[in-house]
């Protein structure tokens, strides 16, 4: 049980952000607007990576798993049932934590965290961090009362009550319409804003109203923290990602799912006008993205399992005007559930796509352009495009299964340029017209930048 004496404290540790506006449009700021996702990563490898990779790669971000102290088990999920706000989970504690976001800032990256506040857990037990708990008794933060009283799984998608009030798979679902849980995840969010957090990833914000979202966005001592929401689209639901735009950014999962569709069985050429006009949210409040942990195991996007396709559809995303993108970088996996390998090496059951040179080299790319409009758009009608940015950057993508010779035209400035999608540096001429001609294998691309001569 919390006391009324820990209720208080907590309303005024927030007070002050009670009076301070939200900030709706928290896109990321700057040119370097590419987040990456270490998917269950400890926080002191995060922290070297963003030194030895992320920070000279030009990253901008990187997301963390959630650091609360959750039920044990190996699975991946378990980090997703918090049992305390505790920094206390098999990624860290809260010294690594401190640590990892110092590291970053000091390599350049912000640090993202990935924050469950729309439940705790399904279950009793004893926590990671050594917490007892029961499914609606949280000693410290939350009792039976501070849970909604729908207490059984939701089963209707197409009833707003039912997709916010019950409970997710048997989660214990917060009452985010009380100022108590309003103000005691406040309280937790605060706590890592003072450690240097740069941004929230909300977690199942599909089922917290989009007013709950705002208000307790309104308790944190900067409340213009970049924020951004996941709310995973379905046509018909009750509930859409538009709804949250006011108070923070959202993944837009419509973008996935139709690079997925496209990518594999209809025609690149059709992605000349991929974004807003499709149906998708602005791009100044989107974050696109090719997969995700979730949509990885249930086949809804592609995967590393997809070879070139995969990569080749993050290409075009980090080469594309529109949202800030999201890498995600995962591990191999044949049982869903299954928790992190247990090693800690690239490439030895960790699939690191981040550092795939196709798509690492393409952040510099995407940083490079940043602030240009698409130009010189080419196809040949199927799966062959090209476009540039600006005079600042080119592209060509062949999802043929084919090789392709063509000539492009762009509008680089005449000279030599490396092309970043290989190692090491193979020239590509440019001449005084803004043309090249080149020879494309089945299943790669060619991406120039001006910050590659």
């Amino acid at each position: 049980m919390v006391s009324s004496v820990s209720r208080t404290l907590l309303v005024v540790l927030l007070i002050a952000g009670l009076s301070t506006p939200v900030q709706s449009l928290a896109a990321p700021p700057g040119a370097k607007d590419v987040t990456v996702t270490l998917f269950q990563w400890p926080f002191s490898r995060v922290a070297s990576e963003c030194t030895n990779v992320l920070g000279p790669k030009g990253y901008g971000y990187v997301e963390v798993s959630p650091a609360t102290e959750h039920i044990q088990g190996p699975q991946w999920w378990t980090s997703y049932q918090p049992v305390s706000y505790k920094i206390a989970g098999r990624l860290g504690d809260e010294n690594a934590f401190r640590t990892m976001v110092t590291t970053c800032h000091n390599a350049g990256v912000k640090v993202i965290a990935d924050a469950v506040i729309n439940h705790m857990s399904a279950g009793s037990g004893t926590g990671t961090g050594g917490s007892g708990y029961s499914k609606y008794n949280y000693p410290g933060y939350y009792s039976d009362w501070d849970f909604h009283g729908c207490r059984t799984p939701i089963s209707n998608y197409q009833d707003r009550f039912n997709v916010q009030n019950c409970e997710l798979v048997s989660l214990s679902d917060l009452d985010t319409g009380s100022d108590y849980v309003r103000t005691t995840i406040a309280a937790y969010l605060n706590r890592l804003i003072s450690m240097g957090v740069d941004g929230f990833r909300v977690d199942a914000a599909k089922h917290i109203p989009a007013a709950d979202m705002a208000a307790i966005k309104g308790k944190l001592s900067n409340p213009g923290i970049f924020w951004v929401h996941e709310v995973i689209y379905g046509a018909g639901e009750a509930v859409q990602p538009g709804e949250y735009t006011g108070s923070g950014d959202v993944d837009e999962f419509r973008y996935a799912y139709d690079v997925k569709r496209i990518f594999n069985n209809e025609n690149l050429a059709y992605l000349k006008t991929f974004g807003q006009s499709w149906g998708f949210l602005p791009s100044g409040q989107a974050r696109p993205f090719v997969d995700n942990w979730d949509t990885e195991r249930n086949g809804s996007t592609l995967t590393y399992k997809d070879g070139s396709t995969y990569t080749l559809a993050n290409v075009f995303m980090l080469a594309w005007n529109y949202g800030a993108p999201q890498v995600y970088s995962g591990y191999e996996f044949t049982d869903k559930d299954a928790g992190p390998p247990g090693n800690n090496a690239c490439f030895s059951g960790w699939k690191c796509q981040h550092l795939w040179t196709q798509i690492a080299n393409m952040v510099q790319f995407r940083n490079t352009v940043a602030g240009t409009d698409v130009n010189n758009w080419q196809d040949n009608g199927f799966d062959l495009i090209a476009f540039g940015r600006g005079n600042k950057g080119f592209v060509a993508i062949n999802r043929e299964t084919f090789a392709v010779t063509r000539t492009f035209q762009t509008a680089l400035p005449a000279g030599s340029y490396c092309n970043v999608q290989e190692n090491g540096c193979v020239r590509v001429t440019i001449d005084s017209s803004g043309r090249f001609t080149t020879t494309l294998g089945a299943g790669t691309a060619l991406a120039l930048h001006v910050n590659a001569r």
